[in-house]
């Protein structure tokens, strides 16, 4: 087993490793690198629509400062900007609208209609918040409720199909799995790091999972110092902190069976980089 220091090293390299395999970079010399407001404000942004930008892989990062604060090329905003046909195009991708009645009224629908939609799996939320109430408030994408909207117009209207009349039954919530995925496949888009990736895989797993998926402390040590931290808007008051932790951790036993799978995939992978490299990770 190597010594703790030695294991947080080399956590810390390969999340530098992980952000430039992801294309992130470092800019180059030649590049300005500004923070996370003035880009948001270069991008005509507000900060949740910036840090969707970031979240959906249309902003990517440079490397970040000895502090871990992030920055941003300006060339990858100018990139941004073009890739998304100006900044009005760019703000109309990552628009998102709180709760079902906002999200209804896009479609055109009522809001227990567009509740049962979420809950059966035909949308995904691509974030959340949590009200004074503690009770989860689902963030959807605007442009993707409008493009379901002209893919299934159908579900919009008439009966419910039988499987979501048995979901429904059962008391069933795809919206926490869903987005958990949508979340998860996010993270491994922007590392291609083999520890990186174990450790997005490993931080959605309940604590007693993890211990018995990685029964090895320092490879543990390792994995949560790679951990990404939570997402934007995750409440930062404990109550509502823990209410929103639920939401990071898989759930279901079908949903923690795929993810100790691909986390076992991903460490065999990385223990192999260990060895061969010698760069990283207990031995």
């Amino acid at each position: 087993m190597m010594q703790m220091g030695t294991v947080l090293r080399d956590a810390e390299v390969a999340v530098r490793a992980g952000k430039d395999a992801a294309g992130e970079g470092d800019g180059g010399a030649a590049d300005v690198l500004v923070g996370g407001v003035q880009a948001a404000g270069e991008l005509v942004l507000t900060r949740g629509e910036f840090a969707r930008a970031v979240q959906l892989g249309m902003v990517r990062a440079a490397r970040p400062t000895a502090s871990g604060a992030a920055r941003y090329a300006r060339a990858e905003l100018d990139r941004a900007r073009l890739a998304a046909g100006g900044t009005d195009a760019l703000r109309e991708r990552v628009e998102a609208l709180a709760g079902a009645e906002a999200a209804a009224g896009v479609l055109g629908i009522g809001p227990s209609r567009f509740t049962r939609l979420a809950r059966c799996g035909h949308v995904t939320p691509v974030g959340y918040r949590i009200n004074r109430y503690r009770a989860v408030v689902w963030l959807y994408l605007a442009a993707e409720l409008r493009t379901f909207a002209a893919r299934e117009p159908g579900m919009l209207r008439g009966t419910a199909p039988e499987a979501d009349r048995e979901l429904m039954a059962a008391k069933e919530d795809l919206r926490p799995r869903r987005w958990r995925g949508r979340h998860v496949g996010l993270l491994l888009r922007r590392t291609a790091d083999p520890w990186g990736r174990a450790a997005v895989l490993a931080s959605v797993l309940p604590e007693e999972e993890l211990r018995a998926a990685v029964p090895d402390p320092g490879e543990r040590i390792v994995l949560a110092a790679l951990a990404p931290p939570p997402p934007y808007g995750h409440p930062q008051v404990p109550a509502s902190a823990a209410v929103a932790l639920r939401l990071l951790k898989a759930g279901p036993p079908e949903e923690v069976h795929w993810y100790r799978t691909s986390l076992d995939f991903a460490l065999t992978g990385a223990r192999g980089q260990s060895k061969s490299t010698g760069e990283r990770g207990p031995t």
